[in-house]
């Protein structure tokens, strides 16, 4: 399997899971909020915004799909540079890596806040002045998923792509393991 391949794959399994978590997430809110809507349709405007904070998670593992793209290593972003086998399959590897933080943390994120707003949803519909401080519950979990944004994208941002499209500058695999190691180390204050 080549790295481009591998790079596909990750960027794929992103915007696939993360729209799977979402759709299952929709489906829970829509649920409660048609439950609720049947009781008293004028509870739209306070059902609405619950009903649809699961769809983020979609929309961010599709950004870093789009994001991740223009990393992978295929001519267009290599140019006529002279590049190995090694290098082209490390490359592949670093797009993998940066989607997973986006891709599980969207899914599972976008499945977990659809339940909570759903059940958030159905506390609304018994008493609708508690509508604006029952928000804080999904909104919570929001906050993960775009944790699993902001460290794709940081990933991205800290690939050694210059070792790609120069290969003057490409270290041996050896280095490249460590360095990744290194990365991972820092990152978790090891």
């Amino acid at each position: 399997m080549t790295g481009l391949t591998i790079g596909i794959i990750g960027l794929v399994l992103t915007a696939l899971l993360c729209g799977i978590g979402s759709g299952l997430g929709l489906k829970a809110t829509g649920k409660a909020a048609a439950g609720v809507l049947s009781e008293d349709p004028s509870k739209f405007s306070k059902v609405i915004v619950l009903s649809l904070l699961p769809a983020t998670q979609g929309i961010y593992g599709f950004l870093i799909a789009i994001l991740g793209a223009s990393y992978l290593p295929t001519a267009a972003n290599i140019g006529n540079a002279a590049v190995t086998y090694a290098q082209l399959n490390a490359q592949g590897w670093n797009v993998f890596w940066a989607c997973l933080p986006m891709m599980l943390g969207g899914a599972v994120s976008a499945y977990l806040q659809g339940r909570t707003a759903a059940t958030t949803i159905i506390a609304v519909g018994k008493k609708s002045e508690i509508a604006s401080k029952s928000i804080i519950f999904p909104a919570m979990i929001e906050f993960y998923a775009l944790l699993g944004l902001v460290v794709s994208i940081m990933m991205f941002n800290n690939m050694p792509i210059d070792a790609i499209t120069n290969p003057n500058t490409a270290p041996e695999a050896p280095q490249v393991i460590e360095g990744a190691l290194r990365t991972v180390s820092a990152f978790f204050g090891a």
